[in-house]
């Protein structure tokens, strides 16, 4: 009886230890439901890898043909280079330098990978927004004077580049004596809101006054007083320069109700309000100009090129345009080289 008790208590000491051998190699081992879930992971990691997803934030001060052909360049230079893998969020300020404020900020918060400040208000609140997040400005006219720069030297450096939509000052000038060669007193009206439009007002009446005319500023501070400040232009000058000043795109139209029944010409220094209140203009295509911004986003998003060693690039060319209604309504005849303005 012995012999059997000792021989069956041996039996169940073996079948104990072989049950605990059998759950440690278990545990040890993963199974095949296991590893394949694991592969799946590894391989959804590396095509997370293959489909990135960039992220642009798009400031635009105000809605004008300008500044919308701008944008609408450089969207197209995203997506060409990108297509799905680009998010492009515009948001437009409503002529607003603290919604310029709160949009920057949010694309900062949200960590966007690049910024595209349209307009000068706009790329002074990215300047001010951020030292980190690379920033593109474009349809700014000098890029020294909006960012308060000593010894501008055509590279701002750090965070920030773009494209200027600066149109030759002198060849402007020069169409007056052209177009206008019994005028003598010039008005310069623009916005004093605006830094760049001080700088070109600054320039035209020294390439003006050099040709043999007289200029007076006529600056107003915002849409409101401008009606009245035109007015008077309108009464004292022979004729008006207006620079590229957005203050002015999006109110031309005032400005053309005020000078044509005066008999007053106006030269503006871009196609958008030329279309609606100038005789003519020295224009450059804005929305080659934002393609040229997204070439530049291009390259900075694919490591391609260190956004602190771009310098400023302007636009490939220039275009004579005149006004063929306004032209006709004064008289004033156009010589050739010019082409109609659309709209």
């Amino acid at each position: 009886m012995k012999k059997i008790l000792v021989m069956m208590l041996a039996a169940s000491m073996a079948l104990g230890l072989a049950a605990c051998g059998g759950k440690g190699e278990q545990g040890s081992q993963s199974s095949p439901s296991a590893e394949a879930e694991a592969s799946g992971e590894a391989a959804q990691d590396e095509s997370a890898g293959d489909d990135a997803l960039y992220t642009v934030g798009v400031c635009q001060l105000v809605q004008h043909g300008s500044l919308d052909a701008a944008t609408e360049g450089f969207e197209a230079a995203l997506k060409e280079a990108f297509g799905d893998q680009v998010e492009v969020d515009v948001q437009n300020a409503q002529n607003d330098s603290n919604t310029c404020t709160t949009i920057i900020n949010s694309f900062v918060s949200n960590d966007v990978d690049l910024i595209m400040a349209n307009a000068t208000a706009s790329l002074q609140a990215a300047a001010a927004g951020t030292d980190t997040i690379p920033v593109l400005g474009t349809s700014v006219t000098e890029y020294g004077v909006a960012l308060q720069l000593d010894h501008f030297d055509g590279t701002v450096g750090g965070n920030i580049s773009g494209t200027s939509d600066l149109a030759p000052i002198d060849q402007l000038a020069d169409m007056f004596k052209e177009l206008l060669p019994d005028a003598k007193n010039i008005g310069l009206l623009y916005c004093s809101a605006e830094p760049n439009s001080q700088y070109q007002v600054d320039t035209m009446k020294e390439e003006l006054e050099a040709l043999g005319y007289s200029c007076e500023y006529y600056a107003f501070s915002d849409s409101n007083d401008l009606s009245s400040v035109t007015t008077g232009a309108a009464q004292e000058c022979d004729a008006i320069y207006v620079p590229t000043d957005n203050t002015v795109a999006s109110n031309a139209g005032i400005i053309n109700n005020i000078c044509l029944p005066a008999g007053v010409p106006v030269i503006a220094s871009e196609e958008s309000t030329c279309s609606q209140a100038a005789i003519a203009t020295l224009c450059i295509d804005y929305y080659d100009l934002g393609y040229t911004t997204g070439q530049m986003a291009v390259r900075i998003l694919k490591g391609e090129a260190d956004i602190s060693e771009m310098p400023i690039e302007y636009a490939p060319q220039t275009t004579k345009k005149y006004n063929p209604s306004i032209c006709d309504e004064l008289g004033i005849q156009i010589p050739e080289g010019y082409e109609p303005v659309e709209g």
